[in-house]
């Protein structure tokens, strides 16, 4: 039998983080597109950035028969959060000839599958693509990464918000992540975190 679970933030009662999530007004909007393996995943960062700013939305799938409605909002202009060769930084995306505040649009997955919701979406091939300033090591302790680079779904939100609209304007974004990591940790004790995850 399953243990009883917050129907907001999908964490078990008993550790539930809504006390800790922020409502937090954004100039620019976030659309979340998260692909169903990580809907269940103890660490659903992407949902808790959803329910952390009052400017974002959420949809989990791997096709998206909605997308080209949601791209093309005309108060936004629409950018794709993710690498590639003509990609330009957030500080590069002002214009003089459209003001208009950006539809950021982040893909939630491993990098294999949000290259496939590239892939079974042609609409988020067609945008522009944006990337972050370098630095800054993840927080993300609990799961291995690629490189010390890369970020959890909401430390990217959090950066480029930040970058976007003021530097630490969003980090109480991450106050329910910090707490989620740090259970995780007492859950696995600090000697299995030390020897799987380098902690210490």
């Amino acid at each position: 039998m399953s243990r009883p679970r917050c129907e907001r933030c999908l964490r078990p009662l008993t550790h539930c983080l809504c006390a800790l999530i922020p409502h937090l007004h954004s100039r620019h909007r976030v659309l979340l597109l998260q692909h169903p393996s990580e809907s269940d995943h103890a660490l659903n960062t992407a949902r808790l950035a959803a329910l952390g700013l009052a400017n974002a939305q959420l949809a989990v799938g791997e096709v998206f028969p909605e997308l080209v409605d949601w791209l093309t909002v005309p108060e936004y202009r629409s950018v794709l959060l993710f690498p590639g060769e003509a990609a330009v930084t957030l500080a590069d995306t002002g214009s003089a000839e459209d003001p208009r505040p950006l539809l950021l649009v982040v893909p939630d997955a491993t990098w294999r599958k949000a290259r496939k919701l590239l892939y079974l979406n042609p609409a988020l091939q067609a945008l522009p693509r944006v990337t972050l300033r370098n630095g800054g090591a993840s927080r993300y302790r609990v799961r291995k990464a690629p490189t010390a680079e890369a970020l959890s779904t909401i430390e990217a939100v959090v950066q480029a918000l930040n970058e976007l609209e003021g530097e630490g304007r969003f980090d109480a974004l991450l106050r329910p992540f910090e707490a989620l990591i740090e259970g995780q940790i007492r859950a696995m004790g600090e000697e299995t975190f030390a020897r799987n995850h380098g902690g210490g």
